[in-house]
């Protein structure tokens, strides 16, 4: 069902099925070019200015190419006690992460960042989520990162799906501990002129 009807072309510089699907459940259309940038924390720069900063990146780096396009970039990050937990490289990290966040509060820092060269449009958000895990046991540990698609999450793991059991409270945007504040991001799109509502009184 439509909900929403693009206006300009939109690129979506990820990969990320869940930041596709968030998009397409309000009929927003869209294609695919996932941007390929290193990912790293500089010195002295706080989890927000990084998410800030690779947001760009990879909206710039699709956009030098699509000057007539809007580009939109995502970036998240999971945060505790200002430790920055990415995506793990293997099971094994995968669980040492699981393991620190279980039983814990720790912080999803999402950021978006839509640029348009010819039009001169270059615009951010950010959100900072609270998501409490339950105590887990290690056979739980052991077995949810091996049930679940973790090597492609930051902090390896998904508040959606199998995720729903180990998350026990979230406090803030549910859609940007996916991967996208789609609140933010739609606020964003129209501000901008990317997208409308779709008038179902002229269909």
């Amino acid at each position: 069902m439509k909900f929403y009807k693009i206006l300009e072309p939109l690129i979506l510089a990820s990969a990320s099925p869940r930041r596709k699907e968030l998009l397409e459940n309000i009929g927003i259309l869209f294609s695919v070019q996932p941007s390929h940038i290193i990912e790293v924390q500089t010195e002295n720069e706080t989890p927000r200015e990084m998410v800030l900063r690779l947001a760009a990146e990879k909206a710039e780096y699709i956009a030098h190419t699509n000057p007539e396009a809007f580009i939109y970039a995502v970036d998240t990050d999971v945060i505790l006690a200002d430790k920055v937990f990415g995506k793990p490289n293997n099971f094994e990290e995968a669980e040492a992460m699981i393991s620190q966040l279980s039983g814990k509060t720790h912080s999803v820092f999402t950021a978006g960042y839509l640029i348009h060269i010819s039009k001169k449009v270059n615009k951010s958000i950010s959100t900072e989520t609270k998501v409490t895990f339950r105590k887990l046991t290690k056979d739980e540990i052991y077995s949810y990162v091996r049930a679940d698609s973790v090597l492609d999450k930051a902090g390896a793991y998904g508040a959606q799906n199998i995720g729903l059991a180990i998350v026990e409270r979230i406090e803030g945007s549910f859609s940007a501990v996916m991967g996208l504040d789609l609140a933010k991001t739609v606020e964003l799109f129209l501000e901008c002129g990317v997208i409308e509502s779709y008038d179902r009184r002229k269909s």
